[in-house]
């Protein structure tokens, strides 16, 4: 079942729009799946996940991606939801996305407010609701002998990647940080002896005068 859809550009990771929520029972889990399905898009549009299509694993769910264009398509489904019939899906989206004005795309500033686009999302999903259709089944069936070359990942992965690419930023600095903390409270030392010292001669040497 496709549970969650989200569109988004590929230059800032901006989310464009987003399919309406269906079930009870995901509500608890939207806004979680919603943030890892953002996180995503952030990481496609920084170049870390450069494949165009992919599937990433989480829990008992699995998002699937699509780029094309300078757009990201991404569907949450449950991991045995057919993947094939998932692309087919996402494939419907681009379809109908590229019916657009990339101009009015590109003027979009705000997240979600691509608003024209949910009401097809909420169109073209109920079509993938049922994978016994026999529109879904012909899909399914269509070249049973060629297998689909899409990478597949943990988010536990990308997730420890992020964390492991942010580690260099955290050397660079952490060291220059450990140096003046260090040498602060010593060279503060140092001036008020000499300060110390200095004022001492000057007392030593009016002493004399007088």
């Amino acid at each position: 079942m496709v549970k969650l859809t989200m569109v988004g550009r590929v230059s800032d990771g901006l989310p464009l729009a987003q399919g309406p929520r269906y079930t009870i029972e995901e509500n608890n889990n939207f806004l979680f799946y919603k943030q890892q399905a953002e996180f995503i898009l952030k990481e496609i549009s920084k170049g870390a996940l450069a494949h165009s299509k992919m599937t990433i694993h989480i829990d008992h769910h699995c998002f699937n991606h699509l780029v094309d264009n300078g757009i990201i398509f991404i569907t949450l489904c449950d991991s045995s939801y057919p993947r094939k019939l998932a692309f087919h899906y996402l494939q419907d989206l681009q379809k109908e996305f590229e019916k657009f004005d990339n101009r009015l795309i590109e003027k979009i500033t705000r997240p979600y407010s691509f608003v024209k686009f949910d009401s097809i999302i909420g169109n073209i999903r109920r079509q993938y609701m049922d994978t016994r259709t026999q529109a879904n089944l012909s899909k399914l069936n269509a070249n049973r002998k060629q297998d689909v070359d899409i990478v597949t990942k943990h988010i536990s992965e990308i997730l420890e990647r992020r964390q492991n690419a942010e580690i260099p930023d955290r050397i660079f600095v952490t060291p220059q940080t450990v140096i003046a903390l260090k040498w602060t409270p010593i060279t503060t030392i140092v001036v008020v002896v000499v300060v110390l010292l200095w004022a001492s001669l000057v007392l030593t040497d009016h002493i004399i005068i007088s």
